[in-house]
Parts: C-alpha cells; sequence; structure tokens
C-alpha cells in the first residue's frame, strides 16, 4: 500500500529529530565529561600548588629562625592565626619541631602535644604534598621543610585542606557542568526541532529517498524531451537548462547552471516575464544564436511573488513540418470529400436515366464516366510516384468537376521523387495552396470575363531540378497589386485572408527555391515555383 504524505512527512520528522538528538546528547555528554575532568585535574593541580606555596612561604618565614628554641610562641600563634583567616582555601597549619611537638597548630588544643602521624620523607625536596590521616580525617598535605640559620633541619610546616571540602568543591565543579551540559541539550533539541520542521517542509512532506528518485526521473524526463527547457531565478541566474535547451542556444557547454543568461543570449523575453509576471506563448527572438526557435515564457510564483521564470523552447522546424502534415491531410480530407460528392453527382445523374428508362443512355454513362475517371487517375498516377502529391491532384480534379473547372494535367507532367530531395508534406502544401487560390480566381469572375473556366497544372522533375506550374483562367491581378500578393495579410478577397500565399512563398523561400507570378486582368494568372540542388543534394 502506498504511505501517504504525512506518515512520510512524520517519518523523516522522526528520523532527523531523533538523529539529531543522539548526536547532540553523545556530543553534549562528552564534551561534558571531559570538561569535568580536565577541570578537576586543573583544580587539583592549583590547589596542590597553592598548598605548596603556602607551606614554603611560612617554612621561610623569619619567626621560625629559632623554631627549637624558646621562642616568642604568642607573636607566632597570632601571625599564623591572622594568616590562616586570609586563605579561604586552607583549612588547617600545623608546624612541627624535629623532636615530634607541635609548635603551632590551627586548633590550639593541639599545640605543644606530641605529632603522632606520619612524617615527611624530603628525600632532597624542600616540599611535597601528599594524602594523609589526621586528627581532622582524610586529608591532602603539602609538607615544607624548616632548616635554622646555619642550615640544619629543625622541623617541618603542614599546609592541610581536607578531603571533605575538597569533595564539596568538585561536586560544585561537576554540576555546574552538569547544568551547562543539560542547557546545551535543551538548546540543541529546540533548535534540532526547527530544522526537522524545516527540512520537512523543504522535502514538500516527502522522505529523501523518494525526493531523490523523483528529482532523477524528472531529470531524466526533462532531458529526453525534444523541447528545451530553461528555468533561471529572479536575478536572472540560469538554475537548470536541459541538454536541448543548450542545443538551441548555441552554447558551447552544456554545463550552463549557475551561469548569468545575459552573458550567454538576450534575455529581454525572460526580463519582460519576471516584470509583468505574464506568460508569453510562441516568441521568436532573432537575436538567439539559433533563430529558428519559438520560446513560451512562464513565470514561476510562489507566495504571490515572482521567484523565476522557465522558457519553453520549440524548434520551429518541427513545428513547421507538423503545419505541413496537417495542411496534406486536410487537403487529402477535401480531396477525399470532393469525389464523393462528384460521385453523388454521377449517381443523381445515372438513377435519373434509369427512371426514364432510358437504361441504354445510362450504360454507355457509365461506361463514359468509368473511362474518363481511370484515364484521369491513371495519367496522374502514371506520371506522379509520390502518393500523397498524386491523391492531391486527384482529389482536387473532382473539386474542379464540382466548381465547373476544366482540370488540364499536362501531357509533358512527370515527378520522381528520387530526383529532387524535398518533403513531400512541404509540396502538398504548395501545390495545394496554388490550386486553391486559382479556384478562388476563377470563381471571382462570375462569367465576366472568361465562360470557360480551366486550370492546367503541369509539374517537372529531373535529377536536381524540379519546376511546378499553376494556371488559371480567372480575373487576373492588376498590376498595381502584383508586387503585394505575396505580403502577408493582403487579399482582395475580403478580411480574414491573404495568408495562403505569404506562407506558400515562405515555405518555398525555406527550402532554397524560387516562386514567380505572371497575370493579366481578364485573361488569368500562371504561378511558377522551382527548385535546384547542386550535386551534393543541398538546395541552391
Amino acid at each position: 500500500m502506498k504511505k501517504s504524505k504525512g506518515s512520510n512527512t512524520e517519518n523523516i520528522y522522526k528520523k532527523i529529530f531523533f538523529t539529531q538528538i543522539s548526536l547532540i546528547i553523545s556530543l553534549a555528554l562528552f564534551l561534558g565529561i571531559a570538561g569535568t575532568i580536565i577541570n578537576i585535574r586543573s583544580e587539583t593541580k592549583k590547589r596542590d600548588q597553592n598548598l605548596q606555596n603556602t607551606a614554603e612561604t611560612i617554612a621561610k618565614s623569619p619567626l621560625l629562625d629559632e623554631i627549637n628554641n624558646d621562642s616568642d610562641l604568642y607573636m607566632l600563634t597570632e601571625y599564623l592565626d591572622s594568616l590562616k583567616n586570609t586563605l579561604d582555601n586552607i583549612d588547617v597549619i600545623s608546624i612541627v619541631r624535629n623532636d615530634g611537638v607541635r609548635l603551632y597548630h590551627s586548633n590550639h588544643d593541639l599545640i605543644n602535644t606530641q605529632y603522632d602521624g606520619t612524617l615527611p620523607e624530603f628525600d632532597g625536596k624542600e616540599y611535597y604534598a601528599a594524602n594523609d590521616r589526621g586528627p581532622s580525617g582524610q586529608q591532602r598535605r603539602a609538607y615544607a621543610a624548616v632548616y635554622d640559620v646555619n642550615g640544619n633541619y629543625s622541623g617541618f610546616v603542614m599546609a592541610i585542606m581536607l578531603m571533605d571540602n575538597i569533595k564539596n568543591e568538585t561536586m560544585q565543579i561537576f554540576l555546574i557542568f552538569l547544568i551547562i551540559t543539560l542547557a546545551a541539550i535543551v538548546i540543541e533539541v529546540i533548535i534540532s526541532a526547527e530544522l526537522s520542521a524545516s527540512v520537512k517542509k523543504s522535502l514538500y512532506g516527502y522522505e529523501p529517498n523518494v525526493f531523490s528518485a523523483m528529482y532523477r526521473i524528472r531529470d531524466n524526463i526533462l532531458e529526453s524531451l525534444n523541447e528545451g527547457i530553461l528555468a533561471i531565478d529572479q536575478k536572472g541566474i540560469v538554475q537548470f537548462a536541459n541538454h536541448s535547451a543548450t542545443s538551441m542556444l548555441g552554447c558551447s557547454t552544456e554545463n550552463i547552471a549557475g551561469q548569468p543568461l545575459k552573458n550567454i543570449c538576450n534575455d529581454a523575453f525572460f526580463s519582460r516575464t519576471l516584470e509583468s509576471g505574464k506568460k508569453e506563448f510562441s516568441i521568436r527572438d532573432h537575436s538567439l544564436k539559433n533563430a529558428d526557435v519559438l520560446i513560451d515564457s512562464i513565470p514561476i510564483c510562489e507566495n504571490d511573488e515572482i521567484i523565476g521564470a522557465v522558457a519553453i523552447l520549440h524548434n520551429r522546424a518541427e513545428y513547421t513540418k507538423l503545419m505541413e502534415d496537417l495542411a496534406g491531410t486536410r487537403y487529402l480530407v477535401d480531396s477525399m470529400r470532393a469525389n464523393n460528392h462528384d460521385f453523388t453527382n454521377k449517381l443523381h445523374v445515372i438513377l435519373g436515366l434509369i427512371q426514364m428508362e432510358m437504361y441504354d443512355d445510362a450504360t454507355k454513362y457509365i461506361e463514359n464516366i468509368t473511362l474518363m475517371q481511370r484515364e484521369s487517375i491513371s495519367k496522374i498516377m502514371s506520371a506522379v510516384d509520390e502518393p500523397a502529391i498524386a491523391a492531391l491532384l486527384i482529389g482536387k480534379n473532382a473539386r474542379a468537376s464540382e466548381l465547373n473547372v476544366r482540370f488540364v494535367f499536362k501531357e509533358e507532367s512527370r515527378y520522381s521523387k528520387a530526383d529532387i530531395a524535398l518533403s513531400s508534406e512541404m509540396l502538398v502544401t504548395v501545390i495545394g495552396n496554388l490550386i486553391d487560390n486559382a479556384f478562388d480566381a476563377m470563381n471571382m469572375s462570375g462569367g465576366t470575363y472568361n465562360t470557360q473556366k480551366e486550370l492546367r497544372f503541369g509539374i517537372y522533375s529531373k535529377p536536381g531540378e524540379l519546376l511546378i506550374t499553376v494556371s488559371d483562367t480567372g480575373v487576373g491581378v492588376p498590376s498595381e497589386n502584383l508586387n503585394r500578393i505575396f505580403e502577408n495579410g493582403f487579399s482582395t478577397k475580403g478580411d480574414g485572408r491573404g495568408t495562403g500565399l505569404y506562407q506558400v512563398k515562405k515555405m518555398v523561400e525555406e527550402n532554397r527555391g524560387q516562386i514567380t507570378v505572371e497575370s493579366q486582368e481578364g485573361v488569368g494568372t500562371t504561378f511558377s515555383v522551382s527548385f535546384i540542388t547542386d550535386k551534393e543534394g543541398y538546395n541552391v
């Protein structure tokens, strides 16, 4: 069963959130523990140094020069009591003579009592620190040797900090780091939740693997299109261009993403779209290296703001081919319709003769029209080996009969598609337009000029050359209009006309052919279309 989008959203949210939480907690705990250990070691080293400095300072005090003699103990006690009160991190100070009697102790009750603790072993050192146990419990002690004025060992000084107080300090450090670690975890959890929500939104609720699969499919689809796809952001920077787009733009490199579009081609059509926010279709930009391109420009909007635009580039040659295909099909349909009408008219004649019981005449009529039809079709088919053109001419012949026009297929006519490399669709369009134009010209006469309407068609080919002629006995073209008949929109037949000859001339010239016209008012008009190719088959 296909998962819903909501399920995808929940999955990716949980995956990102819990992955980040795991990493954050692991990292925070690691940093917290490491920081605590480093800080405790630093504080221990600092504490030992402080104890040693205190013991050493007292040991070198002038008041202890005569430690084994009757000294002024009152003055020494006052001095050391005062010193002890200024040192917050020293719990006990004790001075012991070399005979083991305590000369001073922070607990005055122990002054002049026998020291029964561990005797220091200096071994050449004047001071050092060690753990030991005393009357106040477990202690951290710093020992400093005392020497008299003659340099003789006379006792030692102890600066002591109780282990209970050391543990309390260590616990405070641990609690501080624990609070900092927990605060960091809370902050990172909040940031993680926001990041997960942001990623979820940017992926439109899809799982990353689904999203990447969709991207690959989209990329393959866009790259397989014959149309060029080009997308830019609001600053005119290319965000995407498929192979067809780079080929149509004539770029030397396929990877143009990230480059300003104005460095590649004229971006005027995009600028208009970005400014107006309106779609434009079938733009033809002659400034492009490949000018035979039609452009559809469409804005990309998000939250009612234009964030970019996408262009669809169409190969105009393909459009032209499609138009030719459609036009050729239309002419073939018209030909079939004309044949159908002509056949219906003949059936009416036959039916009338039968109803009049003129059976011999009906038989002769059927034999006559059959012979004429067979000869006409046979003549065209034997002269033209391109089925589409032959079918068009047969249909136009039937249409001429409907319009009371005599269709003359010239005896010398011959066309072989092997003689010249031209599109049959293009030739069908050109021939069909010229014949229809001739029909229109003769229908406009209304009997004023020639009573006999006649259309003479010729097609002649030989290797590398082709000539097509269409002559009619219509009204002719006034001399002042003769140079304008190929203009787009010009017509003497009314509004909405005047595109047929324009398209014919355009298609002929695009295939490097030539079209000419000769006309005389009241006599008729002749159109000639010629194509010549060089030895390599290219039109010249």
